[in-house]
Order: C-alpha cells, then sequence, then structure tokens
C-alpha cells in the first residue's frame, strides 16, 4: 500500500517561529556546519549563506546532472540549505569584504566549518569579529578543533570517525572494521553545533556576552562510543564487533534477514520464549522450536550461524512488510529495513507525522524535503523555500538589511565585488 504526504495546515501556521528575530552569517559548507544553520533556519532564524563564486561549496557540484550546466540543481546541497538566503561576496575587492563585514555586523551568529585557522587567515579571527560585533557568538567546527597537537589537521566526516574510533565499532566480528557507510559524524557534529549555539545565546540573553565556541568533529564522534568505553572501565570488558548481534544483554535471535525482493531485509528480535515459539509459528516452521539446538536462548546464543541460516531459510519468501505485520501481530518485535522509497511512499508513520513537506526551488520546482522529528505544542518549525541559487538573494540582502541602495549594488555587481 502507498501512502500520501499529509502536512498539517492547522493552526499550526500562525504558531511563532522559536528562533525568529535570530539572524546568522553563514560561512559554512559541506554538511557539518550547514547541518547546524539548517535547523537554526527550519526554526526560523534568518540565515544569510555567504558564498565565493570561485570557491564553490562542493556540495553544490555533488548528486546533480552533470549535463544540467547548473550550480543550483543539486538535491543534496537543496536540501542542507533550504530555508536560507544565499549571497556572494569576494573578500579580495575592498567593498566585497566590507559588505560582508556590515552583515557581521548586524548579525547575532557566526558560524564556519573551515580547517582550524582558515578563517582567520581570511582576516577574520574572533578579535576582529569582536571589533566588528562585541556581542558576538562565533561557532568554528573543524576537525581537531582549534587547540592541541591535532589541530591543523584536515578530515571528512568519514576520516573523523575513524579517528574517534566509531568506524573500529562497525562491523562484523571475523571481519575488518565496516565503518558507517555514510558521514554520520558531520550530520552528529551539526547537532551538536545547533545545541552549543542555543547555549549560547541563552548564555548572551542572561549576561550580554558573546563567546567563541571551538567545536571538534572528532570529539562528538568519540562520545558516541561513551557505554562501551564505560563498561571497560567497570566491567573490564573489551569491546568486539557483534555485527547485528546482541552482547549485552545476550539475546538470539537478534540479527536482519534477508526477505524477498531486489536487497530486501527485515530485523527480528525474540527476547523472551514465548517470542521464540511465536516467531518460528509466523515462519510456519513449528517444528524448530522443538530443534534441540534452539530449544534455550543459551543454546541458540551457541549456535548462532545456524540458526540465522534457518530463519533466512524461511524469511527470504516472504515479502518484508507481510512479514513485518505477521510477526508484530504475534508479539515478536520485527521491523522493515526501510528503502528511501519506503520512508517516502510508504511509511504510514511519517506520512501521518507530515515527516516530508514540500517547498518550491527556483530551478528543481516543487519537491518534498526530510521534516525535522519535532513537534511543538506551541509553536512551530517551517521549510518554505528550498536553497537560494547562487547569490540569488544578493539584492535584498544588501538593499534591505545592510542600507545599500539599487544603485550601490548594482555598482558592486559590476565590479565583481559580489
Amino acid at each position: 500500500m502507498r501512502w500520501s504526504v499529509v502536512v498539517s495546515e492547522t493552526a499550526g501556521d500562525q504558531k511563532p517561529l522559536p528562533l525568529d528575530g535570530v539572524r546568522i552569517c553563514d560561512f559554512s559548507w559541506i554538511v557539518a556546519g550547514p547541518q547546524a544553520t539548517r535547523i537554526f533556519a527550519d526554526l526560523g532564524a534568518e540565515v544569510v549563506k555567504v558564498e565565493n563564486e570561485s570557491h564553490l561549496d562542493s556540495i553544490r557540484l555533488a548528486l546533480r546532472d552533470p549535463q544540467a550546466g547548473s550550480y543550483n540543481q543539486s538535491g543534496f546541497h537543496n536540501n542542507f540549505h533550504r530555508n536560507k538566503l544565499g549571497i556572494t561576496a569576494n573578500l579580495y575587492h575592498p567593498e566585497g569584504r566590507e559588505v560582508v563585514e556590515k552583515l557581521i555586523a548586524t548579525s547575532d551568529i557566526v558560524v564556519e566549518n573551515f580547517s582550524a585557522g582558515a578563517f582567520a587567515r581570511m582576516g577574520f579571527s574572533y578579535e576582529r569579529l569582536v571589533e566588528l560585533n562585541p556581542k558576538i557568538i562565533y561557532l568554528s567546527l573543524s576537525g581537531f578543533g582549534h587547540v592541541g597537537r591535532d589541530s591543523s589537521y584536515v578530515t571528512w566526516g568519514p576520516t573523523a570517525a575513524g579517528v574517534s574510533g566509531a568506524t573500529m565499532m562497525s562491523g562484523m566480528p571475523d571481519d575488518e572494521p565496516a565503518g558507517w557507510g555514510y558521514s554520520y559524524l558531520d550530520h552528529t557534529a551539526g547537532f551538536y553545533g545547533a545545541i552549543a549555539l542555543l547555549m549560547a545565546l541563552h548564555h548572551r540573553n542572561q549576561t550580554g556576552e558573546g563567546q567563541h565556541i571551538d567545536m571538534s568533529q572528532v570529539e562528538t564522534g568519540m562520545v558516541l562510543g561513551g557505554v562501551p568505553m564505560l563498561d571497560y572501565q567497570v566491567n573490564n570488558r573489551e569491546y568486539t564487533r557483534v555485527g547485528n548481534h546482541s552482547r549485552w544483554p545476550a539475546i538470539a535471535p537478534h540479527a536482519i534477514y534477508r526477505c524477498a525482493g531486489d536487497d530486501r531485509w527485515i530485523a527480528i528480535v525474540a527476547e523472551t520464549e514465548e517470542q521464540w515459539r511465536e516467531l518460528c509459528a509466523g515462519l510456519g516452521v513449528a517444528d524448530l522450536a522443538n530443534d534441540a539446538r534452539f530449544a534455550t536462548n543459551e543454546a541458540r546464543l551457541a549456535e548462532q550461524e545456524a540458526l540465522d541460516a534457518a530463519i533466512i531459510e524461511r524469511t527470504r519468501e516472504f515479502d518484508p512488510h507481510e512479514l513485518m505485520y505477521t510477526l508484530q501481530a504475534r508479539g515478536v518485535p520485527a521491523g522493515v529495513c526501510q528503502t528511501m522509497e519506503d520512508r517516502m511512499e510508504v511509511d504510514p508513520q511519517l506520512a501521518d507525522r507530515g515527516f516530508y513537506p514540500t517547498a518550491p526551488h527556483g530551478e528543481l520546482g516543487e519537491h518534498r524535503f526530510e521534516g525535522l522529528p519535532i513537534t511543538f505544542s506551541e509553536a512551530r518549525w517551517r521549510i518554505d523555500r528550498g536553497a537560494p541559487l547562487l547569490g540569488e538573494d544578493g539584492h535584498r540582502v544588501l538593499t534591505e538589511m545592510l542600507g545599500y541602495s539599487d544603485e550601490d549594488f548594482a555598482r558592486l555587481l559590476a565590479e565583481a565585488a559580489l
């Protein structure tokens, strides 16, 4: 069954945006910084993305039709920069730099995620930012932070995951580390960045003081290993990879199993003996519950390879959704390993919550976006527009926010200051 995407249009559209009135001067690129500023934009902040036409954000170039001949048609970029305004500025032109400095002077927050020291080399050290705006909040989000032996090292999300230990924790016990297959630490760092900015805004509201927030992307990955590290310190148990199995508590079956179709899988857990019997009945192999090899949880743990093989022999004959509902009806924890199509077109829960609202984009047209997993009783979030076209909002920002005239804007554009 396919489900239509429903976006609630109740009185919620009249509710306030929590961060309305906050302005961010956003120099961030790739994923980590844009994730943080995207959250602020969704919650109502006025985020102005500053770009240099001669050194484009590489996300503008990713996941787009190379034949399109446009820097504006990346879905990746469109998703991370929705709700933001976009300008271009040439920092090598004195008046282009002046535009940026005026924007900083009228902003609450400056965000960048260049390598440590890069922003200062552009002429924007924290000391310079304070000269422009004494109450500025400045978030720098680099791989190792701005302090320490490794602060000059350059990272990406996957390399930060490796250094943090997160990669080592993922995979099958007898194979090399698998990693996560995606830049999770870019997102994790973005979430922590948004939290840090909220705390800094609260601090400024209490004291009137701005501050510099120095965040290490590697360290945001290390905290994900908190439970194994604590287990080692308290119980002296070294962490070992277990794939999709469960060690603490030790339960079998506990894995994902192949279903009918191309690369379709289902996650199944039997925590109790009753669930184990119901699983066997639901799979049509009731006699498996009487197999001496699988008579108890301890026995199943000792024979997990044979157990998983026996279960897959049956699950591969089922449609994953059909099997999920069959097992859930029997009280067995089971869930489809969802594809993108499952999430966007099939999942009734996400449809009921309006998780994929639509918004327009200047070149891509109307598209759905992933929403925020938040519902406020007395406030709202929004997705009003897709990412800005390159330099799309330059005239608006300069004339409406910074006091330039139409003639000033035209001249700066002609002189390549923008």
